[in-house]
């Protein structure tokens, strides 16, 4: 992200709303006092926000903006609030502020691109992914790669989404959520024994997995012939999801 206005870096993860805040450096001259306030009051809209107070956080925004309406980082902060509401029409339109202001922003070209994304404009998300990792001083581009693999998956393209998966483990290696996509996409394309392998590489840092997780594990054991595996997976996934849909497959598959 671009750190002249000594703004802040937000991170949006993907598949979720986790967010990271990290202060950036502010200046006393009197021009940047205002851009310094704003910073600090984005920074608690961002922490109201992890804690599901979107009320308080869009409070701090206003704050932020009322001390300089410049603020890029101010506008992205908004549209994601806006986009936990669903409230569409504003977070669209913070978005595109916020990167009219600062076009080198990898932060919000990473949390639009997700924003598009999850509405179903996968085709459109993918170049501000591409813009995101560009900038140099994006402290974690494995984010965004991993982002366009799962928009590309989700629109279809499977090649694309392997690419994109595989470049988010070379600049991040053990991503938890890259290793897991990467064993769901190669048990789709077939290739088991590697599907075996990510799953075997997600796992070792992932003692609590869920139904969904287990239900993938099993299967990738079964077409892998490794018979003690798969009744290990099959055993945690009836002892401990014994409602869940996943179980009720794995009991119908097993009849």
């Amino acid at each position: 992200m671009n750190s002249r206005r000594g703004a802040p870096v937000y991170k949006f993860f993907a598949l979720s709303f986790a967010l990271l805040v990290l202060a950036g450096c502010g200046t006393t001259s009197g021009g940047s006092q205002k851009s310094k306030s704003a910073q600090v009051h984005t920074e608690l809209a961002g922490l109201y926000f992890e804690r599901a107070q979107a009320g308080i956080a869009l409070e701090e925004i206003g704050l932020a903006l009322e001390a300089d309406p410049d603020y890029a980082p101010a506008y992205n902060m908004r549209g994601l609030v806006h986009m936990s509401l669903r409230e569409d029409t504003e977070a669209e339109a913070d978005f595109q502020k916020s990167l009219r202001l600062d076009k080198t922003d990898s932060d919000a070209h990473n949390n639009y691109g997700w924003f598009l994304c999850q509405r179903g404009r996968e085709k459109e998300s993918i170049p501000h992914f591409m813009a995101a990792v560009k900038n140099p001083l994006y402290l974690t581009p494995g984010r965004a790669y991993l982002n366009a693999g799962v928009c590309s998956r989700q629109a279809g393209n499977n090649k694309d989404a392997e690419e994109f998966v595989q470049k988010a483990l070379m600049v991040q290696p053990g991503m938890p959520h890259a290793l897991l996509t990467m064993a769901e996409l190669n048990f789709s394309n077939g290739d088991y024994v590697s599907a075996k392998k990510y799953f075997a590489r997600f796992s070792q840092n992932n003692e609590n997995l869920t139904a969904e997780q287990l239900w993938l594990a099993v299967r990738i054991e079964r077409k892998v012939g490794d018979r003690n595996s798969e009744a290990s997976y099959s055993m945690q996934l009836r002892k401990r999801f014994p409602d869940a849909r996943e179980t009720q497959l794995l009991n119908t598959a097993v009849k």
